[in-house]
């Protein structure tokens, strides 16, 4: 791991805890939406949390991080909806809405380091 990727640990930290939090949260959905909104939320926690471990360990951590923006975007939309529909309390959809937040702005900040190091600085 790099110096850079090392810096950053505290977000695969954080989403770690989240999802350590979401996937029992999903299992009080009702059967009905379980297995359909549910298991996309699930995917898509995931997904973040891979492409998070991806930029830790890869050269072009930018495309890494803005894949792992994207889907943390349409968490925010399934959780929404999830709420929207009720299968969620407004507790649960709070805490994840400020967690959600929280790894967006740690992501948001690793892009900016990023690019920093990519580009030169003028001398």
């Amino acid at each position: 791991m790099t110096e850079s990727s090392r810096n950053h640990a505290p977000v695969l930290e954080k989403m770690f805890q989240f999802l350590l939090w979401l996937i029992p949260a999903v299992e009080k959905f009702p059967r009905t939406q379980k297995f359909l909104l549910g298991d996309r939320t699930q995917t898509a926690a995931l997904d973040v949390m891979e492409h998070l471990v991806e930029a830790a360990f890869s050269r072009d951590k930018l495309a890494m991080l803005n894949r792992a923006n994207l889907q943390l975007e349409k968490l925010r939309c399934l959780f929404r909806l999830a709420f929207e529909l009720k299968l969620m309390d407004m507790r649960r959809y709070e805490f994840a809405t400020r967690a959600l937040d929280e790894v967006g702005r740690m992501v948001g900040g690793w892009k900016k380091a990023s690019h920093a190091e990519k580009t030169p600085s003028p001398v």
